[in-house]
């Protein structure tokens, strides 16, 4: 690229190869890019949506309907492409749920944007006028949210089968299963803090394992652990065991520095030996006099310690990984000990029933029946490995809506009811601002019409007859009318038992709008191409390749 001359001689600012887009050419491109990755996903909008199937370098496979997934799998290669996996990254690690909404609200933004450009509306007026009206979206949601508390089971499986909806295995008595699960996990591990409950989901251990159906899946009281007892001579089965937590290896421990021992004789040799045994019995003799019947080691257990645990009927696990041994305490009540000397009956755990049992040829050990657990495990199955990876999304998504319904404590009315309802006042909204900003504003408010127009043509019906049908009966002050997708009709989903939670909702709209707004700042993008192109074939305004995705 040139910068111009200087007395005849060109300046050259960037390196030979680097490519420049400016002005109405970069918002064009980058809108396109994103436009099509959003559109990517769109089909896949609700419980009658579409899957997609992924197939990576390495040909591995990956079939689903979530939209943080799709977008990661995807690789995409333009910038303003990553944007909007961002997005989906944002929604997933805030919300859990929602994913699909706000990459396709985000694109149809940008669409809608790039009408405005067209009509020469500044991009600043746009963005301003986009500001506004996120800010007016989300007072809307709080004024039409209604309260909801942990109490309400009933409302809270609502919302749980709502969320898991539009997966595969989110189907009949299998989705009520998994709600049930979802509700119970969420419950107890959730904890209260000045008033309000956290529920740190970390805290829910999601298993998987071939097998089985979907319907076999399972909440277990305690903690799932996968590994193997470590000795054939210890119990398979511990009940009311007491638990010993231990971040400790019971091995001699080699010495820091290079040490030489020299043995010149058979007596020395059988004494060395001797030595090292009696050195393991007493560690063993340690982990005995605390009262433990099971032993769960971060660290390794020796050959011969394992003997001596079998000899005196502990059940033992070596090399439990920590975020398991932090779900174990939470879960029987045990402290972790670092050394073997301060191992006493205070630091030990309680779970009714420790046992190793054989699944799907392979050996786990169960630790349940806990008295309180703060730690609890979801023990998911299904028939082939792309079925258990879809079924464990929907229960992230499950877990992910509950706990946002819980620490919001609101909830709305699902089924692109609630966005006909911003729409319209948004509508009412842009004509007291007037000025050009009105019009950003009536974009924002047909932007968020999305949502209901892409369940509408999920479920065969009529998009514009729908749209026009639920326009006047939300001006007639229905606001809990929506697409009945299951039925393929409209009708009040609020009685239908259609709820999400607000903070799905209104996260979806700031980190959508947001997005947005950074995207329509940018006017010149400059790329070195010192590695592949950067910038999407077919020059500016073409998708990059991105439009043939659909």
């Amino acid at each position: 690229m040139q910068g111009g001359q200087l007395a005849g001689q060109p300046i050259l600012v960037l390196p030979e190869g680097a490519q420049r887009v400016l002005g109405r050419d970069a918002q064009r491109t980058n809108i396109a890019v994103a436009y099509a990755v959003a559109q990517a996903v769109r089909s896949t909008l609700g419980p009658k949506g579409m899957d997609k199937m992924l197939v990576d370098e390495m040909g591995d496979i990956v079939i689903t309907n979530d939209g943080a997934t799709i977008l990661q799998e995807m690789h995409v290669e333009h910038p303003a492409a990553k944007m909007m996996v961002e997005i989906a990254k944002t929604q997933d690690d805030e919300v859990g749920d929602g994913t699909t909404t706000a990459v396709v609200l985000a694109g149809e933004l940008l669409k809608k944007a790039l009408e405005l450009l067209d009509q020469d509306i500044h991009a600043s007026t746009i963005i301003n006028g986009y500001k506004n009206a996120a800010e007016k979206a989300i007072e809307y949601l709080n004024q039409t949210s209604s309260p909801i508390t942990i109490k309400d089971l009933e409302t809270l499986e609502k919302i749980a089968s709502v969320s898991m909806g539009s997966k595969t295995v989110g189907a009949g008595a299998v989705k009520d299963l998994l709600a049930k699960i979802v509700i119970k996990a969420v419950t107890q591990v959730a904890q209260q803090a000045d008033g309000k409950y956290v529920i740190d989901k970390d805290y829910i251990k999601l298993e998987k394992k071939q097998g089985g159906g979907v319907g076999q899946t399972s909440l277990i009281n305690g903690v799932l652990i996968d590994k193997e007892v470590v000795h054939p001579g210890m119990p398979k089965k511990v009940e009311n065991a007491k638990i010993a937590l231990v971040d400790a290896a019971l091995e001699i421990e080699k010495t820091e520095t290079d040490a030489r021992i020299n043995i010149t004789s058979p007596e020395q040799m059988t004494a060395f030996l001797e030595q090292e045994e009696r050195m393991l019995k007493e560690m063993v003799e340690k982990v005995t006099n605390s009262g433990c019947n099971v032993l769960f080691c971060q660290k390794g257990i020796d050959d011969v310690a394992q003997h001596y645990l079998a000899k005196k009927g502990i059940l033992a696990a070596r090399r439990v990984k920590k975020s398991d041994m932090e779900k174990l305490v939470r879960a029987t009540g045990g402290r972790i000990v670092t050394t073997l000397g301060d191992l006493s009956d205070k630091d030990l755990g309680y779970a009714g029933l420790v046992e190793e049992r054989k699944i799907g040829g392979e050996q786990m050990v169960f630790v349940e029946k806990c008295k309180e657990p703060k730690s609890v495990t979801i023990f998911v199955r299904g028939g082939t490995e792309h079925v258990i990876d879809e079924a464990e999304r929907a229960v992230i998504d499950g877990i992910g809506a509950v706990s946002s319904a819980i620490d919001e404590g609101k909830y709305v009315v699902g089924g692109g009811s609630i966005e006909m309802e911003l729409a319209m006042r948004l509508r009412k909204y842009a004509v007291e601002v007037g000025g050009r900003e009105q019009l950003a504003i009536q974009a924002f408010a047909e932007a968020i019409e999305v949502i209901p127009r892409s369940l509408a043509e999920s479920c065969g019906l009529d998009t514009i007859d729908t749209l026009v049908e639920l326009r006047v009966k939300h001006e007639k002050g229905e606001k809990t009318i929506g697409i009945k997708v299951h039925e393929s009709k409209i009708g009040d989903l609020k009685a239908a038992g259609v709820i999400e939670p607000m903070k799905i909702k209104k996260q979806a709209i700031q980190s959508a709008s947001e997005a947005t707004e950074m995207i329509l700042r940018i006017d010149d993008i400059i790329a070195s191409r010192s590695r592949g192109p950067a910038m999407p074939p077919g020059g500016p305004g073409g998708a990059g390749g991105m439009g043939e995705m659909e």
